[in-house]
């Protein structure tokens, strides 16, 4: 693998040359809770954002780039995926792809049990985080990096045979987090994401059900697809909601009730803006979000929202 990252890299550094764009380049690295599988996120907007892997897929980092187009942020949006991968799939498969340009931001994640063949061994994610860091500096040294910790799984968690059988909904993301500040120390990284945190934090908060197999609540979201692994639309759009919060410092309430993405996607407006005030609440939790001055939100614009 070292053989490989250096040849990979050293090619990288000697064709590289300055890429021309017009914002500030967000890579995301990951697999199906970044292209959002199992919900009408998947191909959301893609054209709004380019696939590395020519897949049309818009996934969250679409939602990411909705965001920011509201919030009037300039960001060049990318995305490399890819079903069921760790960080050491996309190592092994797709270095040339990650380092064909240099980027100013890399939002990456690794598989949701922290290793498919040892769940609930953070070993892989620690040592494949801190690979793929090195790798992304050799291409920019300054690149900022991101690690996201995801959520707990409620089938990892309510029947007998999951890795997580038998304890809290929350235990798993707890768990999660502290494999990825784990990973985050090992590679340098300064920033962990709070997703799963924010899952937790819906749960706890009347927003959301916190178990899909005896029902859902009245009034409350279901934040899992049908499988009870991945996420639902709403899911999903917590997630989009902490990573814009987390990259780009603002107030995720700034975006308001009335928020174009959420329109599209058919949610309610009670439930837009509960979904960002968790999103808020987490990050603020954490100081890594700035107060914005909120105002009266406005109303949705149906042309600009159908047009990307």
């Amino acid at each position: 693998m070292r053989i490989v990252l250096g040849l990979v890299a050293g090619l990288m550094l000697a064709t590289g040359a300055t890429d021309a764009r017009s914002g500030s380049s967000v890579l995301f690295i990951g697999n199906s809770f970044t292209y959002a599988d199992s919900s009408p996120v998947r191909f959301y907007r893609a054209a709004t954002v380019t696939d590395l892997n020519g897949e049309g897929i818009g996934g969250v980092p679409a939602l990411f780039k909705s965001f920011t187009q509201q919030a009037a942020l300039d960001y060049d949006v990318f995305l490399e995926t890819h079903p069921g991968a760790g960080l050491d799939w996309h190592l092994e498969h797709k270095l040339g792809v990650i380092g064909g340009r240099a980027w100013d931001k890399v939002v990456m994640h690794g598989f949701s049990t922290l290793d498919y063949d040892k769940p609930r061994d953070p070993s892989k994610l620690i040592a494949t985080s801190k690979q793929m860091a090195d790798f992304l500096r050799t291409r920019t040294p300054k690149v900022e990096l991101y690690l996201m910790a995801t959520w707990s799984r409620a089938d990892q968690t309510y029947p007998p045979t999951g890795a997580w059988a038998g304890e809290p909904i929350d235990a798993m993301a707890r768990d999660v987090r502290a494999a990825y500040d784990k990973a985050a120390a090992s590679a340098e990284v300064k920033v962990v994401i709070p997703v799963g945190e924010a899952w937790t934090r819906a749960m706890k908060t009347g927003v959301a059900d916190a178990n899909p197999y005896d029902g859902i609540e009245p009034d409350k979201l279901n934040l899992w697809a049908h499988d009870h692994y991945h996420a639902s639309a709403y899911g999903y759009y917590l997630e989009a909601l902490v990573i814009f919060g987390s990259v780009t410092g603002r107030d995720p309430r700034s975006l308001g009730e009335n928020e174009c993405s959420a329109f599209e996607l058919g949610f309610s407006r009670w439930q837009a803006k509960a979904l960002q005030q968790v999103a808020f609440d987490q990050l603020a939790s954490a100081g890594a979000v700035a107060l914005d001055a909120l105002a009266a939100p406005k109303a949705v614009n149906r042309v600009r929202c159908v047009k990307p």
